[in-house]
């Protein structure tokens, strides 16, 4: 969908032709309608008929302006049943000047009590002439030509009729519904639910005119008086039309709020695309999401949150930019279309404005309540060619913001799990986890004496074709899927089967797994671990479950107590990568964890950085007055185990220590160290020197 050079001159002339059609409209009908009257006046006719029958027809076409004005709704797709019945009536019988002034009575005068839409209604007007010509031009074909002095009396008003009347039908619904088709409609690659809608509606309107325009032409002909009898069956079929239309706008509304929804927003954003491609611009989704907008519903009840959702709805739609317009998708979901954007940059600007106004305070009953809002940017042509693509990647960024707690996140297509190249890795990852092949390996945690304070289990995943793929890549594609799971529970079974065997080798040793946060939420997860401690034998000291701060972030409560029941099955506890979410420190007295993780990122800088060297003091002192070990990750060198040591850090972790093993290295490896622990090359060596010294023959023993 991107433009071309070749594609430029056809959009330069639909963007000239299009605005150009409405005049030339106007134009075409002014003319015609004053070469009509003139050729009428000349001929010595009258414009309306007179007497019983004028009067009749008069009053019905007020009883029928008098009804829609009544309605005080805008006109939809031009013109209305009971108009175009009146005029195609009286079309048969007196001819296109007396029909044309019956439908310029209703277009005009029923725009006209609605002032603002009186340029719409010429319009309309002058469409309906048009039609009228076409459907008198149809019926002069067939040697019909009524006028007021001469009405067209056939000799019987039966099927031998039915031709002339569908012809003129025929004529102006084609004439006058494409004219306004081509003026009014969105131009769009598709044909939009509204638009179908609107066919529908004409379908009804056709078969409204072949009914009842035939009687009504009958009455007046034989028993004009009863003429306003019509106006029943009339304002009836308007009332249905108008049903109609109102469920139309049900369709793509949203009840709550009275925003558009999902399917108008798609449908309004193919036409910003196509718009868009025609003058070389961009086109920018932002996708909004409330922050723990499920906690005001489970505390204040859902009628509190949805007038919660209102005052979010009024003020979204106040703080629009020029030209954008709001949706709501559902839930505490909404999205903003901005149908042109200068850059990346400006969208990324305009989606965060919008966060910091949805994030200033509300009131709610006298409560004041301030809720966050995350959000995703993806534009057009940069990050998808079509409506669905461009939703399905805001919604991709929108999840990043929740995740990374940024706000305002721009889509990236290599943090995209929904890829089709992704997609294939997890289907393979899927294959892999129920063939066996994802292996565990094993990272020790030791302490400053040496000893070693336990494993960390670690994922690892070799692909027949790929080869070995990223943890964080896989990791993160089970994580947006559905498959985090079923790869915990794998994790889960295999670690405790391979704790299972070294105990039988009296190698006990603590061993930790990491889970995701929607694990920690599943309920009967704490159930389920037990009954596999129990299955394979272990006490439940043996396991360490290791959460990250992400858990605190969603649903603090529930993750409480989830890891209470784990601690009370004997479970421990560790926060990884502390320093990297943006828990609170309450949430973190809440949690039952008895180790804390500093993240690699503050410990590899350590021996460099007083910034993360006081970050690290910090962590250790405050974790200290909670009672809590700490260990710190990727320590990879002698210097920054000596300023851990001296912090007063417990046990240390990282590439210094080992690398993540398979478990038969593992199991050499703790056999190796299982006396005397662990010790650096430096220790070791200088532990050797010193045996070496104190030996009499200089033997070094052992």
């Amino acid at each position: 969908m991107k433009p071309t050079d070749s594609a430029a001159p056809a959009s330069r002339l639909q963007r000239f032709v299009v605005p150009a059609l409405p005049a030339t409209i106007l134009v075409v009908a002014g003319l015609a309608l004053a070469t009509g009257v003139i050729y009428t006046l000349g001929a010595g006719e009258a414009l309306f008929p007179g007497g019983p029958v004028g009067w009749s027809l008069a009053i019905l076409t007020g009883i029928i302006v008098g009804h829609l004005v009544a309605l005080g709704r805008d006109r939809w797709w031009g013109g209305t049943g009971s108009g175009a019945a009146l005029a195609l009536a009286v079309l048969l019988l007196y001819g296109w000047v007396p029909a044309t002034l019956v439908s310029l009575a209703v277009v005009v005068l029923v725009g006209a009590a609605r002032r603002h839409r009186w340029r719409q209604a010429v319009l309309h007007g002058a469409v309906d002439i048009l039609g009228i010509g076409a459907a008198a031009l149809g019926l002069t074909a067939f040697g019909v030509e009524g006028t007021v002095r001469r009405p067209w009396s056939p000799e019987a008003w039966d099927l031998s009729v039915l031709p002339e009347v569908l012809t003129a039908a025929g004529g102006y619904l084609l004439v006058s519904r494409a004219l306004l088709w081509f003026t009014l409609a969105p131009r769009t690659g598709g044909l939009p639910t509204i638009a179908r809608t609107a066919v529908v509606r004409q379908i009804l309107v056709g078969i409204a005119l072949l009914g009842i325009s035939p009687l009504i032409a009958v009455c007046a002909d034989h028993a004009p008086l009863l003429l306003p009898l019509f106006a029943v069956p009339l304002i009836a079929l308007d009332s249905t039309l108008w049903i109609a239309r109102a469920r139309a706008e049900e369709q793509l509304r949203d009840p709550l709020t009275g925003l558009p929804n999902r399917q108008w927003l798609l449908e309004r954003t193919w036409t910003a695309l196509d718009d868009a491609e025609r003058v070389g611009a961009r086109s920018a989704l932002v996708l909004i999401d409330l922050d723990r907008f499920r906690s005001v519903n489970d505390t204040l009840g859902h009628l509190a949150g949805d007038r919660l959702l209102l005052q979010i709805a009024d003020r979204l739609r106040h703080a629009l930019p020029r030209g954008a317009e709001a949706a709501r998708l559902g839930g505490d979901e909404f999205a903003v279309l901005l149908p042109t954007t200068d850059s990346l940059t400006s969208s990324q600007r305009v989606a965060r404005n919008l966060v910091a106004a949805l994030g200033s305070p509300l009131d709610l009953d006298g409560l004041t309540l301030v809720l966050e809002a995350s959000a995703g940017v993806a534009v057009f042509p940069d990050h998808a060619l079509d409506a669905e693509g461009l939703l399905r990647r805001a919604d991709v960024a929108m999840y990043q913001a929740k995740r990374d707690r940024s706000g305002v996140e721009l889509y990236e297509a290599k943090r995209d799990g929904n890829t089709p190249d992704r997609l294939g890795l997890l289907g393979d990852l899927r294959r892999a986890l129920d063939a066996g092949d994802v292996e565990l390996h094993y990272q020790p945690k030791v302490g400053f004496d040496g000893h070693v304070a336990g494993l960390e289990a670690l994922v690892r995943w070799v692909h027949p074709d790929r080869g070995r793929v990223p943890p964080d890549e896989f990791i993160a594609i089970a994580e947006s899927s559905g498959l985090m799971p079923r790869l915990t529970e794998y994790v889960l079974e295999t670690a405790l089967a391979q704790v299972a065997r070294w105990r039988a080798m009296g190698l006990e040793v603590p061993v930790a797994v990491n889970v995701s946060p929607r694990d920690v939420h599943s309920p009967g997860f704490a159930g389920a671990v037990a009954a596999r401690l129990a299955r394979h034998r272990v006490p439940p000291g043996a396991l360490q479950l290791e959460i990250t701060e992400h858990v605190l972030l969603e649903d603090p409560q529930r993750a409480a107590d989830t890891l209470a029941g784990l601690t009370a099955h004997g479970v421990k506890m560790s926060l990884d990568d502390f320093g990297t979410g943006y828990s609170s420190l309450v949430h973190l007295r809440r949690l039952p964890v008895s180790e804390l993780k500093i993240d690699r990122s503050f410990v590899a800088r350590l021996a460099v950085d007083n910034e993360d060297a006081e970050i690290v003091r910090c962590t250790l002192d405050l974790a200290h007055s909670l009672g809590l070990l700490v260990v710190a990750e990727g320590v990879e060198d002698d210097e920054t185990w000596e300023r851990l040591r001296d912090l007063g850090c417990d046990a240390v972790q990282g590439w210094l220590v080992a690398a993540a093993m398979p478990p038969d290295e593992t199991t050499a490896w703790l056999r190796a160290r299982g006396e005397h622990g662990w010790h650096r090359e430096s220790e070791t060596a200088a532990l050797a020197a010193e045996k070496a010294a104190k030996s009499p023959s200089g033997q070094v023993l052992n």
